[in-house]
């Protein structure tokens, strides 16, 4: 079965100078919920088409990063490229990125990475080669960005004001509750301890329940001390996510930790989530809720 122009599906070629910041902008890519493939040989182009037109799967947006490391197919890019203009289900779009020479040397001597085409070589040698190449392919680009001036944060702002969706919202929260016992989450960007707060681990009816219980939820909030935390956290976190989501970071993972990971940590977590939902994208998991070791 195939895609009809109703279920039309959007592709992006990444490509361009190495070292203009094609790993960048594929990342960016994938924060707007594009399926990416970085280092597509073009050979494979025509096979990966026929499986992008089956319309049994749900991919809408796909970002594909095609450069020098596959050189020995790029040759049959450009046949590839000649059909998609007649594929109706299909809105491609080439990206191409560059930058000036210096700048590309400049970058190859901080990484200390050899250029594809200049191993054991100058890199200078391998740029303008590969700049030879590539004239033809980036004449029929629909984009190009010069990130001979950008910062990789630059460019991620860049290409999120270019291809994002109206209306779509890439930067999000998410609020994670856990227990010290079970260790702090890896993934986690801050971090707050409320092992401080009165626990209702200790109150015989509230034992066996979780922070998700309206019961246990009041009798963490009750307190003075923890109205005072979380009015001064949610301040923070008012002022701090504004200047993330400026700096070009697509989450941010707040974890709030009590001892075992399921009454204060799990209310908290609960209530920072429903106030910043009003302005933020909001997901919420427990990851020990349902811990109880020894029991």
């Amino acid at each position: 079965m195939r895609k009809t122009a109703e279920q039309e599906t959007k592709l992006v070629i990444i490509t361009g100078m190495s070292g203009a910041g094609k790993t960048v902008a594929v990342q960016s890519f994938e924060d707007l919920g594009y399926y990416c493939v970085d280092n597509l040989p073009p050979a494979l182009l025509p096979k990966f088409l026929e499986l992008m037109k089956d319309a049994t799967n749900n991919i809408r947006k796909v970002a594909l990063v095609m450069d020098l490391r596959g050189r020995e197919f790029f040759d049959s890019l450009f046949e590839a490229l000649d059909v998609l203009g007649d594929e109706e289900w299909l809105d491609e779009h080439i990206l191409f990125l560059d930058a000036k020479e210096e700048t590309l040397v400049s970058r190859y001597k901080e990484t200390r990475r050899s250029h594809p085409l200049s191993v054991g070589g100058l890199p200078l040698n391998g740029i303008q080669q590969e700049r030879e190449i590539l004239d033809e392919l980036r004449g029929r680009a629909q984009r190009i960005i010069d990130t001979t001036d950008l910062k990789p944060r630059d460019l991620r702002k860049k290409i999120v004001k270019a291809y994002t969706e109206e209306k779509q919202e890439i930067f999000s929260v998410h609020m994670v509750s856990f227990g010290f016992k079970y260790g702090i989450p890896i993934d986690a960007d801050l971090v707050f301890d409320v092992r401080f707060l009165p626990n209702p681990h200790y109150v015989p009816q509230m034992k066996p329940l979780t922070g998700l219980n309206p019961e246990v939820a009041a009798y963490v909030f009750k307190w003075t001390d923890t109205q005072k935390f979380t009015e001064k956290v949610l301040e923070l976190l008012q002022f701090m996510l504004p200047q993330y989501k400026k700096e070009g970071k697509s989450q941010l993972v707040v974890a709030i930790g009590c001892t075992g990971g399921q009454h204060r940590s799990v209310a908290i977590a609960e209530h920072f989530a429903k106030n910043l939902s009003a302005n933020y994208i909001t997901h919420i998991s427990h990851r020990d809720i349902d811990k109880r070791k020894g029991q």
